[in-house]
């Protein structure tokens, strides 16, 4: 077996925009889909309710139960948040930008790290610029990739320090702004927040929080998320790949990854009607429909390394500004030539 020692580089452009293009054209009626979600809301307030209160029973209780909670309970909690956080970086619960971006602040919340605001902007040039590594910021930088490569123990603690890893990233990106008056306002809700948690329920409770974020993301079946989506685990042709396993109850559909990719405008809770209404589009992709069985596949398997991912140099078109929105600025195109039709 060779080991890999660079990245799989694609002259092609990235397929979710031609793939939205010919759904579209296909299957019109998936513009119903389109819209804004906002019981999602209710979610992040039960989710952080949730969060808080399990904090406050396991502030008096002996280590092995605060971690032991953090693992079975709060590390789903937690992964639930990154999608409604997720949610209101596409501003896909009310119309108004700012109730968005405060909803997202909510959610980040029990999470300890102040992350949404940034988040939103990061993943909207990940979507727009998928496998650019100057402004993707899902792309390893090329030292982790060295570094990690396929080891098995590298994996190990890859996964378990995966949000310091992403930390690192941010400086390869410098064509985005890191910081303005909403990241601000994130780190102060974060601060008062976490103050609060600390006065009233003690180290403990932190200490709970804490190990719900790390086990969200890292060292945990919920980890392969971030391997199932852009990881080549099947070939080095197909760039992204959906999950349609159980767990996609209690993860708010996040796995629907094509799906999300293609119709961005979207909210969770209709994204399994995109793969029903075009059918023939997704079914010929591989998927995954075991987050355990690839968490396990990618700490022992030396075929996949950080290195598998597809990387291209070419931006294509496509405006440092754009929002990410192929799906409405394909309808609005769409739109527009229909009434100089019409004019005409």
């Amino acid at each position: 077996m060779l080991r890999k020692t660079d990245f799989v580089y694609s002259g092609k452009q990235e397929p979710h925009r031609l793939r939205t293009r010919q759904i579209l054209q296909q299957h019109p009626e998936v513009r119903k889909l389109i819209g804004k979600n906002k019981y999602t809301f209710f979610a992040i307030l039960g989710l952080v309710g949730f969060q808080v209160v399990l904090a406050w029973l396991v502030s008096a209780q002996a280590w092995w139960i605060v971690i032991a909670a953090a693992y079975l309970l709060g590390a789903f909690a937690d992964h639930s948040l990154f999608v409604m956080i997720h949610e209101c970086a596409h501003h896909l619960l009310f119309k108004n930008r700012a109730a968005n971006r405060l909803s997202g602040i909510l959610a980040n919340l029990p999470q300890i790290f102040p992350s949404s605001v940034s988040f939103e902007r990061y993943h909207i040039k990940h979507h727009s610029f998928q496998g650019v590594h100057e402004l993707d910021a899902d792309l390893p930088n090329r030292w982790e990739a060295k570094l990690i490569n396929n080891y098995f123990i590298g994996k190990v603690l890859w996964l378990l320090f995966y949000p310091v890893f992403q930390v690192f990233r941010i400086s390869r990106l410098k064509e985005i702004k890191p910081f303005d008056k909403w990241v601000a306002l994130n780190w102060l809700a974060e601060i008062v927040f976490t103050a609060a948690m600390w006065m009233l329920f003690g180290p403990k409770a932190i200490a709970y929080l804490l190990l719900s974020f790390f086990f969200s993301v890292g060292l945990h079946p919920l980890g392969a998320r971030w391997i199932q989506e852009h990881y080549l685990t099947h070939d080095e042709e197909q760039e992204t790949f959906s999950y349609y396993g159980v767990l996609n109850v209690v993860a708010f559909n996040v796995g629907y990854h094509n799906e999300h990719h293609d119709f961005p405008s979207i909210p969770w809770n209709r994204l399994p009607q995109i793969k029903k209404t075009a059918p023939a589009y997704y079914d010929s992709l591989q998927s995954h429909k075991s987050w355990t069985i690839l968490f396990f596949r990618f700490l022992f398997d030396k075929e996949i390394s950080l290195y598998s991912r597809i990387v291209r140099k070419d931006r294509g078109k496509v405006k440092l500004t754009d929002e990410s929105r192929p799906d409405m600025d394909l309808i609005a195109a769409g739109a527009a030539a229909a009434k100089l039709e019409k004019v005409g």
